[in-house]
C-alpha cells in the first residue's frame, strides 16, 4: 500500500512493522516546500523497513503515548448518496493500470505484428499516466528493433521517464540494445555511460554495436576497459573483437583473439570460428580461414557461407563454386544468403547452367519470394543476356527494395533499351519508392546509352530539384556521355570544367570515347593525357595514348609511351573471349589453335568471311580502343570471332549465342559480326568490357557507339 508521508506521524508504530511493503508519496508541497516539489512531486519509492527501523524511536506518535481509543465510526445517514468512501491510509497519488491494453500490444509482439502493438501503444500514450509492466516494456523494445524505428524508441524512452518507471539491469540492457539496433550510437554511448551497474551483457552490446557501426578502434579502447574490469570474456565477445580486427585489417590482432581463444577453450565455439574464418578471410589469409573451417567439429550454415564467401572474395570462384557443391551434399540447410553468393559467384563465372541449377535450389528451399536472393537473380540475368529472364523474377517478388528496382533498370540500360529503363524508372516513382543516387545512375546510363538526350537532361535536372540528390562524378560522366554521343564535344567538355568538383577519371574517359567516335584527336589527346596522369598504374590509358599518337604521326610522343611502359614493367594481357556450350567453357585468344576443334573452327571462319564480304566487310586496320594491344591489332582471327565460329558449329540453327569478351570489342569484329548476324540469321550477344552488344539482322543495340 501506499502511505502520504504527512500521515506517516499519527501511524502506530506496530502498523508500521505488521506492513509488509508500502510507498512513500510526496504529493503534499507543504512538506519540502516548492523547491522539493518540482523534483519529487508524485514520485514513490519503495521504504526499506530494516534501513529505517533505528531511525523510528525518535518519532513521537501521540495515539500510541496517550492510549487513545480509534476514532468512533461516524453514524450514517438516512439518505443513501452513491459516494466512495475514503479510507483512513487514502493515497493522493493514483496509478492506472489498464492490464488489457499491455496484454494485446505482448501478444501483438509475440505474433510479431510489432505496427499494430504500437496503434495500441499510441491509446496509452493518447491518455497518459498509464503504469506499464517491465513485460509490456520489453515487448515494445522487440518491436522497435524488429521495425528499426528511431521514432518508436523515442517515444518508449519519453513514456518510460514521464511515468517514472524504474527498469532493472534486464531492462537497462533491453533498452541499451534497442538503441543500438536501431543505429543511435550516441544516445546508446550516453545510456552506457550513466548505467549505475554494467554487466557482460551491456559491455558485449555496445562493443558490439560500435563494430556494427564501424567504429573499430572505439571499440577496441572499450574492450580495453572491459578487460580491466572483468578480466573475462564469453565468446559473443571475442567473436565481436575478432570481427573488429577484420574491419581494421589487423590480422596481428586477430591471431592475438584467436590465441586467447584457444587458451579459453573457446576454440571450437561455432561463433568464434565464423568470426576467425571472416577475419582471415578478409586480412587476405584464405589458408588460415580453410583450418579454421576444417577444426571446426560442426560446420554450420553460417561456416559454410563464410568460407564461401572467403574463396569468392578472393577470386577464387571455382573453389567457392566446388565449396557450394560440398556444403549441398554434407545435407546442411543451405539459406538465402547462400543462394545469393552462389548466383554473383555465376555471374562473375558468366555460367548460366550453374545458375540456373541455383535458382532451382533457391524456390526448392523455400527461397523463392526472398528479396535479397530474387534480386542476385535479376541482377546476374541482366549482367548475362536474359533480360526478360530478369523481368520475369522481378515481376514475382511480392516485395522489391530500391536495389531491385535499381538491378532492372541498369539491366535494361545496359542492352540498350533505354526507353524501358526510363519506363520503369516513372513506374518505381509512381508505386512510391524512393530513388537513390544509384537509381539516377542506373536510368541516366540507359538514356546515354541509348541517346535519349532530352529526357536524360529532364532527369539529370529533377534529381537536386525533386529529390533533394546532389549529383555525383559518375552522373555527370553519363551528361558527358550523352553530350558526346551527339558530337557536342565542346559542351561536353565544358561540362567538365563547370562541374562543382576535380574532374574524374571516368569524366574523362566518357569525352575520350566521344573525341575517339567522332575522330576528334587533339581533343582526344587531351583527354587521354588527363587520364595518363590521374591514373599512371592503369595500363589502358597507355595503351589508348600510344594509339592516339600514332595515328596522329606523333612517333617521338609514341616512342616517350612505349619506353615508360618497358620502364614500369607494364604489359598488356591478351584479349580472350570465352562461350559455354553444354555447361562447358570454350575459351579462345587471338589467332588461337590450341582448341579440339582448331579445324572447323577457322574452316567456318573462312566462310563467315567470304559470305559477309559480299554483304560489303572491309576489314579495318586502325584500331584507337584502349584494350587493343600491337598482336591483336595483327591478328585477322580475333578471340570473338573464333567463338563465333565455335558457337555456329555446335549449335543447333537459330540457337543465340552468348559471348563474353574481356577487353572491348574493336570496331573490325564489331563490323563483322553485325553482318555474321545477318548471313547466319542467328541473334549473337556479346558482352564486352564496356556493355551488352545484341547484334541481330545486321545492327546492334549499341548503335555504333560504345
Amino acid at each position: 500500500m501506499e502511505i502520504p508521508l504527512l500521515r506517516y506521524q499519527n501511524l502506530a508504530l506496530d502498523q508500521i512493522q505488521s506492513a509488509s511493503s508500502f510507498r512513500l508519496s510526496f504529493s503534499d508541497p507543504k512538506f519540502f516546500g516548492h523547491r522539493s516539489l518540482s523534483l519529487f512531486s508524485g514520485y514513490c519509492f519503495p521504504l526499506n523497513i530494516r534501513k529505517w527501523r533505528n531511525r523510528l524511536p525518535h518519532i513521537r506518535c501521540s495515539s500510541v503515548e496517550q492510549e487513545l481509543k480509534p476514532r468512533p465510526k461516524p453514524i450514517p445517514s438516512k439518505i443513501d448518496v452513491d459516494e466512495p468512501k475514503a479510507t483512513p491510509l487514502e493515497d493522493t497519488h493514483v496509478v492506472k493500470r489498464n492490464s488489457g491494453l499491455c496484454s494485446q500490444i505482448e501478444k501483438s509482439v509475440l505474433y510479431k505484428r510489432y505496427r499494430e502493438a504500437f496503434e495500441l501503444f499510441e491509446i496509452l500514450e493518447f491518455e497518459g499516466g498509464y503504469e506499464l509492466a517491465s513485460s509490456t516494456y520489453d515487448a515494445l523494445v522487440s518491436a522497435c528493433i524488429s521495425l528499426k524505428s528511431i521514432g518508436g524508441v523515442k517515444r518508449v524512452t519519453n513514456y518510460m521517464i514521464s511515468n517514472g518507471f524504474e527498469p532493472d539491469q534486464y531492462m537497462r540492457n533491453r533498452v541499451l540494445l534497442m538503441h543500438v539496433k536501431c543505429g543511435m550510437m550516441i544516445d546508446a554511448r550516453r545510456l552506457f555511460e550513466e548505467m549505475p551497474e554494467r554487466n557482460l551483457v551491456s559491455w558485449n552490446t555496445i562493443i558490439g554495436g560500435l563494430v556494427d557501426s564501424g567504429d573499430f578502434m572505439d571499440a577496441f579502447q572499450l574492450f580495453l576497459v572491459m578487460w580491466q574490469e572483468f578480466s573475462d570474456g564469453g565468446s559473443r565477445t571475442f567473436a565481436t573483437m575478432i570481427r573488429a580486427s577484420a574491419g581494421l585489417g589487423l590480422i596481428f590482432s586477430g591471431r592475438q583473439f584467436h590465441s586467447c581463444c584457444l587458451k579459453m577453450g573457446l576454440g571450437a565455439d561455432i561463433f568464434v570460428s565464423c568470426a576467425l574464418i571472416d577475419m582471415y578471410s578478409k586480412c587476405g589469409n584464405i589458408e588460415d580461414a580453410q583450418c579454421v573451417f576444417d577444426e571446426m567439429p560442426r560446420k554450420t550454415t553460417v561456416g559454410w557461407n563464410s568460407i564461401i564467401a572467403g574463396y569468392a572474395l578472393h577470386g577464387y570462384s571455382e573453389e567457392a563454386l566446388s565449396m557450394y557443391y560440398d556444403m549441398r551434399d554434407s545435407g546442411v540447410r543451405m539459406d538465402h544468403f547462400t543462394f545469393s553468393m552462389i548466383i554473383r559467384i555465376c555471374a562473375r563465372l558468366a555460367s548460366l547452367e550453374h545458375a540456373k541449377q541455383a535458382h532451382a535450389g533457391l524456390v526448392r528451399h523455400g527461397f523463392g519470394l526472398d528479396v535479397v536472393a530474387n534480386t542476385s537473380l535479376v541482377d546476374f540475368y541482366c549482367k548475362w543476356g536474359r533480360i526478360e529472364d530478369a523481368r520475369h523474377v522481378f515481376d514475382q517478388m511480392p516485395l522489391k527494395n530500391v536495389i531491385s528496382w535499381n538491378a532492372l533498370i541498369a539491366g535494361y540500360g545496359n542492352h540498350g533499351r533505354g526507353d524501358e529503363a526510363v519506363e520503369m524508372f516513372e513506374k518505381m516513382l509512381q508505386e512510391g519508392m524512393v530513388p537513390n543516387h544509384v537509381t539516377f545512375l542506373a536510368v541516366l546510363s540507359a538514356c546515354s546509352h541509348s541517346g535519349l538526350s532530352e529526357r536524360g537532361w529532364e532527369i539529370f535536372e529533377s534529381m537536386s530539384r525533386d529529390h533533394k540528390i546532389k549529383p555525383r562524378a559518375m552522373h555527370y560522366a553519363c551528361m558527358i556521355e550523352l553530350l558526346g554521343r551527339e558530337g557536342l564535344l565542346d559542351e561536353a567538355s565544358a561540362l567538365i570544367r563547370s562541374a562543382p568538383f576535380n574532374p574524374t577519371a571516368n569524366m574523362w574517359a566518357a569525352l575520350l570515347t566521344a573525341c575517339r567516335v567522332h575522330e576528334n584527336l587533339e581533343l582526344g589527346k587531351f583527354a587521354a593525357e588527363k587520364l595518363y596522369g590521374m591514373e599512371p598504374e592503369k595500363l589502358s590509358n597507355y595503351v589508348v595514348l600510344l594509339n592516339i599518337y600514332s595515328s596522329s604521326g606523333k612517333l617521338k610522343e609514341a616512342a616517350s609511351v612505349v619506353q615508360t611502359l618497358r620502364r614500369k614493367g607494364l604489359r598488356m594481357l591478351p584479349a580472350c573471349s570465352w562461350i559455354e556450350v553444354k555447361k562447358h567453357l570454350h575459351i579462345f585468344h587471338s589467332g588461337d589453335k590450341s582448341h579440339s576443334e582448331t579445324r572447323d573452327i577457322y574452316q567456318k571462319m573462312d566462310d563467315l568471311m567470304i559470305r559477309i564480304t559480299k554483304h560489303g566487310y572491309i576489314p579495318e586496320e586502325k584500331h584507337l580502343l584502349p584494350d587493343v594491344d600491337e598482336h591483336e591489332r595483327r591478328s585477322f582471327y580475333h578471340s570473338e570471332k573464333l567463338a563465333i565460329a565455335y558457337g555456329l558449329i555446335s549449335t543447333a540453327d537459330g540457337t543465340p549465342l552468348q559471348i563474353v569478351q574481356s577487353h572491348r570489342i574493336c570496331g573490325d569484329c564489331h563490323s563483322a559480326v553485325k553482318l555474321i548476324a545477318r548471313v547466319t540469321g542467328r541473334e549473337i550477344v556479346v558482352r564486352d568490357a564496356s556493355r551488352f552488344h545484341h547484334f541481330k539482322d545486321g545492327s546492334c543495340s549499341c548503335g555504333n557507339y560504345w
